[in-house]
């Protein structure tokens, strides 16, 4: 897949051998909802969650044995893992000491401005990013009134120059609200005011439909402009979720190139075929068994939009009646019955991914 998306040049951290803007792709995070003192379970969804694509994983630390517990999860997983901080300095401390490689604060959170020169010395000593996480819930009311993309931008900033002060330069920005406008613009202003990278998403999106939705209009508004360096949806769901539209974000902006990509035609009256139970069990044979290389796969319905689409996938099969055409490389290959459809659409792919 072609993209037209230009990234807009940003400064680069790196996480645990993640690297956050420059050249460097949009990586996916999500966040774990286990407790993350108990290591096993925390491990084992760490691992379900870079299995489905997770470039970057945060957890919860709200106490000691959660600080303590990282140094065993890290050891247990291989991809950077990021310590979720609120309120009291040490535990960021503990957590930098436990091997995280990036805290995720609110310096105005963690105590008096020496608290937070502390931490800050403690990071920078083992090249450790912090990510300021600012959201609409959590600006100051007093200083700057109801939430705006202003206020978001106004406070993330306030934040960073407290960094700053203490020669703490190794940053990544949030800027989320609830708000798909709001959160839009607020990370538009960002990045025309500052140059360090920016993690996009949009807060307490909801959950799994609308979630996604809110999510892919907000995230995916501002990938497009070029602005975004690392992205997590939030969902009231599974994190695997999460992940998963993610990368679903950024294949369809050719940020990323998936094993493979989908294409199925809406139902209609013309459609002769089970459209909609056929593509279902594509997509199922194609998550059990990725394409070696990746491809496009098209699931048409009728004879009317049907072979052109099939004809300009990778393979691709194109409804009849009660039967279908099985395409490969922009030639009709064959016409089999329908319960023959998905086996046959198998074995071209399979084919596809051995040619050189």
């Amino acid at each position: 897949m072609q993209t037209y998306v230009k990234r807009k040049n940003k400064r680069q951290v790196c996480v645990g051998g993640v690297r956050i803007g420059g050249d460097a792709s949009v990586s996916v995070q999500s966040m774990t909802s286990t407790a993350t003192a108990d290591v096993d379970a925390t491990v084992a969804q760490i691992r379900r969650l870079q299995a489905a694509g997770c470039d970057i994983v945060r957890v919860a630390v709200p106490d000691a044995d959660a600080a303590a517990a990282l140094r065993e999860i890290k050891n247990a997983i291989s991809i950077p893992l990021v310590a979720d901080i609120h309120f009291q300095y040490k535990l960021a401390l503990a957590s930098l000491d436990s091997g995280a490689d990036k805290l995720r604060i609110n310096p105005g959170n963690i105590g008096s401005t020496d608290k937070v020169e502390i931490v800050a010395k403690a990071a920078k000593e083992r090249g450790t990013p912090i990510r300021i996480g600012v959201n609409s819930g959590s600006i100051d009311r007093a200083k700057y009134g109801k939430p705006t993309a202003e206020a978001l931008v106004e406070s993330g900033l306030d934040e960073v120059r407290v960094l700053e002060k203490h020669g703490f330069e190794d940053i990544v920005l949030s800027l989320k609200a609830f708000d798909v406008p709001m959160m839009i613009r607020a990370y538009q202003l960002a990045s025309e005011r500052c140059d360090y990278p920016l993690h996009l998403g949009v807060t307490e999106a909801g959950l799994a439909w609308e979630g996604t939705i809110r999510s892919s209009v907000g995230i995916g508004a501002l990938l497009a402009e070029g602005i975004g360096d690392t992205i997590r949806v939030s969902l009231t769901a599974d994190p695997v979720d999460e992940v998963k539209v993610g990368k679903e974000i950024l294949n369809s902006l050719g940020l990323w190139r998936k094993p493979y990509t989908l294409v199925s035609c809406p139902t209609c009256g013309r459609c002769a075929i089970d459209i909609a139970a056929i593509a279902d069990e594509v997509r199922s044979r194609l998550e059990a068994n990725p394409p070696r290389r990746p491809l496009t796969v098209a699931v048409m319905g009728c004879v009317v939009n049907g072979p052109g689409e099939a004809s300009m996938a990778d393979v691709g099969i194109a409804g009849g009646k009660e039967c279908g055409a099985v395409f490969a490389r922009g030639e009709r290959l064959r016409t089999v019955s329908e319960d023959a459809l998905v086996d046959e659409l198998m074995i071209e792919v399979e084919k596809f991914g051995t040619d050189s």
